[in-house]
């Protein structure tokens, strides 16, 4: 399988554009899409899941163009919106059985299918109720079964994780990451830790376009020497906020333990320089930090 996006570009109406000269080639194994609310994600799962039409550049699917021929993709799409919508009268089981007959699949294999999907998403005693009753989290589970119905050999999903619980997150993950062996995954999210554990690679966007794309550790590898700890009074972390690119704080008996982002020299003089994590590299490519020009400077310079 091989999806290839080249300087792909999309304008909104009104001239705003959303994604801006995106070019990525993927194979098999999950991809984590990260970046800020407003980075133009939504927009590039809609294009290549042929919802909407690129403004300019392509999509290829197996070397076929997505927006001139979008029938052989669709085909093996599964494909979890952001805004994804139910019929609130209907039980999980009829909702999917509906949807699996749109796309295609006989009476017997979607009966067992359905089933097979509603154990993985831990669905199975909810099978009978309806949408409309059921929490956030439930349905956003059946979003996921419906994506996985025709056995994708695409699969894009947007915000999976949003409403569940962490131990939903976690069975999810797991799901995503034995998916992967045989067909392209592309998860979107703004939450870094769903990146992390599931992801053999990252890519992260900021106003529409790819900052940085590569393997976790090659994105850790940016971050180093720019990550300090210090033991602080809780009173200065707003001064602190305001001067640095602040990345976790931690509550301690001697204070507030703050982990700071600054390249090339210590923030405060008893930081110590530690050991980068994916939330460190994801901050220092996507923000630049009020009143430190030195680390927004060097940020700047890993994008390139």
């Amino acid at each position: 399988m091989d999806l290839q996006i080249n300087e792909l570009t999309k304008d909104h109406a009104g001239g705003k554009r959303a994604v801006d000269s995106f070019t990525l080639d993927l194979k098999p194994g999950v991809l984590g899409l990260l970046g800020p609310n407003g980075a133009g994600k939504s927009t590039l799962m809609r294009v290549l899941a042929t919802v909407t039409k690129p403004t300019s550049g392509r999509v290829l699917w197996q070397g076929t163009d997505i927006s001139k021929d979008p029938g052989p993709l669709r085909r093996t799409l599964g494909y979890l919106p952001q805004d994804f919508g139910v019929y609130p009268q209907l039980t999980a089981q009829e909702f999917l059985s509906y949807l699996a007959s749109a796309k295609g699949l006989s009476r017997g294999s979607a009966r067992s299918r359905i089933a097979e999907l509603l154990g993985l998403v831990n669905l199975t005693d909810a099978a009978k109720q309806r949408l409309g009753s059921m929490s956030g989290g439930m349905r956003q589970r059946v979003g996921i079964a419906q994506a996985l119905l025709n056995d994708p050999k695409l699969l894009i999903v947007d915000e999976p994780t949003v409403g569940l619980d962490p131990e939903e997150r976690m069975r999810f993950r797991n799901l995503l990451s034995g998916l992967a062996a045989d067909r392209v995954v592309i998860l979107s999210t703004h939450i870094v830790s769903d990146v992390a554990s599931a992801a053999d690679r990252i890519a992260i966007m900021a106003g529409g376009r790819l900052l940085r794309h590569g393997a976790p550790e090659e994105l850790l590898r940016l971050a180093e020497g720019s990550v300090w700890e210090a033991t602080v009074p809780s009173d200065r972390l707003p001064a602190l906020r305001q001067q640095f690119l602040i990345s976790g704080t931690t509550r301690t008996p001697d204070g507030v333990r703050v982990r700071l982002l600054l390249t090339g020299q210590p923030p405060l003089p008893q930081a110590e320089l530690v050991q980068p994590e994916l939330d460190d590299a994801y901050l220092l490519l996507t923000s630049a930090p009020a009143g430190a020009p030195t680390s927004a400077g060097s940020s700047q310079a890993m994008m390139r």
